[in-house]
């Protein structure tokens, strides 16, 4: 169903939005490397993902961003991330047959010297190194010192998959977060869509926390849009969205699930979803009242500097995992419920 939705001016004041700011313990924001300018250190951001070292065609690790480079007056965690980009040279690096893997260990463990923590972001891994996978994250536990916080981005799941390159309870027994990337549920190549529809971020958030201890879960949010019409296919900032709806005659704003999208013709169709401050309240608050007590967005600047007052960081709620699991499920057809039960003893 949609709805009639006020133009981008009431987006910025945000006065479309009623109630009090969402509460989470964790709010992680990406902040990429050139792009540091975009961070507000005073906003309500715990923990920061600096993106990112990555592997070079050599298989060695390189493009280290320097922590010096976040503004000094931010007083929260700095996490090194790391992203390998091609299946096959993720192969090369995972298997341990190869020497490659070991010196990438210990070069990743040796760059997280000026950094709180450090996540795997390894989103190309073939299918045959699923273990191999896993025992590389294993690895880099064992060595990366204890103080270090060790987390592992991983793609949106709403089911336990038996051979699962990214299997959750597995993961989740190694790290010390696991990061949901729910988001691109419509992609460049996709039909137009959500990037990320409520439902959909429903049921992932559900069979998330059903196998993942609530105090290693966090919930990734998009807060950027997309645009689909042959040429047009690609991702936005808020800005750029806006700029784009002005320049093409301020077309008509519908709400579609809470998601703001609309449509123009220049020469050919061009469809946008994208997020506003609405929409990234509506999902924070579907996300507090299911029980998550962290969150991180993709990425920092893409989002209106005025959705910052809807978020503020609380206290940290030390209640029993098994208290915490306890989350109502939405019933559905491809979740495992029996996997509900792993962490209760």
């Amino acid at each position: 169903m949609c709805v009639l939705c006020p133009c981008f001016c009431a987006d910025i004041a945000g006065g479309e939005i009623k109630g009090e700011p969402c509460a989470f313990e964790e709010v992680w924001g990406y902040v990429t490397e050139g792009d540091e300018k975009e961070f507000d250190p005073k906003s309500p951001v715990t923990d920061v993902g600096y993106f990112a070292a990555t592997i070079n065609t050599y298989g060695e690790l390189s493009s280290v961003p320097k922590r010096s480079k976040i503004p000094a007056q931010y007083k929260g965690r700095v996490h090194l991330v790391t992203a390998c980009d091609g299946r096959t040279l993720s192969h090369f690096v995972m298997d341990p047959s190869f020497p490659l893997r070991e010196k990438l260990i210990k070069d990743l463990v040796a760059a997280t010297k000026d950094f709180d923590g450090l996540q795997i972001d390894y989103e190309y891994i073939p299918g045959r190194d699923a273990q191999n996978f896993i025992t590389f994250l294993q690895e880099v536990r064992r060595r990366l010192p204890a103080k270090k916080i060790f987390s592992v981005a991983v793609p949106a799941r709403m089911r336990t998959i038996g051979d699962d390159i990214y299997h959750y309870p597995k993961i989740a027994a190694i790290a010390d977060r696991v990061f949901i990337m729910a988001y691109d549920e419509h992609w460049s190549t996709s039909a137009p869509g959500s990037i990320a529809s409520m439902g959909w971020c429903k049921k992932i958030a559900a069979y998330a926390s059903s196998v993942i201890p609530s105090e290693k879960l966090v919930m990734g949010l998009p807060s950027y849009g997309r645009t689909w019409g042959r040429t047009w296919n690609r991702a936005f900032y808020h800005s750029g969205i806006k700029r784009i709806w002005r320049e093409n005659g301020q077309p008509k704003i519908e709400r579609t699930d809470s998601i703001p999208h609309f449509s123009f013709t220049v020469k050919l169709g061009v469809t946008c979803y994208y997020e506003d401050d609405f929409s990234l309240v509506e999902r924070c608050r579907m996300y507090e009242k299911m029980g998550i007590a962290k969150i991180g967005f993709w990425r920092i600047g893409f989002e209106e500097p005025s959705f910052w007052q809807w978020i503020k960081i609380a206290p940290v709620n030390h209640a029993p995992a098994a208290l915490k699991l306890q989350i109502p499920l939405e019933r559905d057809s491809d979740f495992d419920f029996l996997s509900a039960f792993h962490l209760v003893h």
